[in-house]
């Protein structure tokens, strides 16, 4: 199989929450893959310093802030890609939050807040995404899952349900959008060293639980989902759509 499958150049990839953690590790691999990247976040100062890292380093790259959970936001930023000529050939949805609560003790709008912005925005920057992938016949969109995409762990409904929605949503996508020679896949990571994850990380109980449940005996580094976000976002995967990757460890093969 040539390399050339994986070849980048001449792509624009956004992607959703790059400013770091698992968002910028997923686009700095894009980035030596070929693609011009498009960073997103919230913070500009963070999402300034990525930027202009990632220029450092050699790559083309423009940055664009929005709200998850505000669609018009969204509407904007896309309008304002399409102003600029930006045409994104690849979509990774990576952007979302986590809350940890036990249900019992969950306001609804603790609950709708998780679901907006993990699962709700995830659709609506896809749907902006592909109402300009469609007419040019091609486009790949990557959606980021989790562990949760599969099985439930207590304290985490609204994120465990609005990863379980990612996996439905991408397989969604693939129903109505394959035939406009759109791929849409998703990738679920397993427990990854991120700031996300930092009181995890720190607590020795569940750090050893994380060990011991996953057959490679450790975390994952953020750098571990590249190949298989190059490989869903490159023509190496132009036959496959709906499907979910897990970069996990092992952990999901395993009682």
């Amino acid at each position: 199989m040539s390399v050339e499958l994986f070849d980048l150049s001449k792509r624009t990839a956004l992607v959703t929450g790059s400013s770091r953690g698992l968002g910028r590790a997923m686009a700095e691999g894009l980035a030596a893959a070929g693609a011009a990247v498009v960073l997103h976040g919230q913070d500009a100062d963070r999402l300034a310093a990525a930027t202009e890292a990632f220029r450092k380093a050699g790559y083309e790259a423009r940055s664009v802030r929005f709200d998850l959970t505000d669609e018009r936001a969204i509407i904007d930023a896309f309008a304002r890609l399409d102003a600029e000529n930006v045409a994104l050939d690849i979509l990774v949805n990576n952007a979302g939050m986590q809350l940890r609560k036990p249900m019992l003790e969950l306001s609804t709008q603790e609950w709708r807040k998780v679901i907006d912005a993990n699962l709700t925005g995830a659709f609506i920057v896809a749907r902006e995404a592909a109402r300009r992938m469609v007419p040019r016949g091609r486009g790949k969109i990557v959606n980021i899952g989790s562990l949760t995409s599969e099985v439930a762990r207590a304290t985490i409904a609204p994120y465990t349900v609005s990863k379980g929605g990612i996996k439905l949503l991408t397989r969604a996508m693939a129903a109505e959008w394959a035939a406009h020679g759109i791929q849409a896949n998703a990738i679920g990571p397993g427990y990854m060293l991120t700031d996300m994850n930092k009181a995890l990380i720190e607590d020795e109980k569940f750090d050893a639980w994380v060990k011991a449940r996953t057959p490679a005996k450790r975390w994952g580094r953020p750098e571990e989902l590249v190949g298989a976000v190059i490989f869903l976002a490159s023509r190496a995967s132009d036959y496959v759509n709906g499907q979910m990757i897990y970069v996990d460890g092992g952990t999901l093969a395993v009682l």
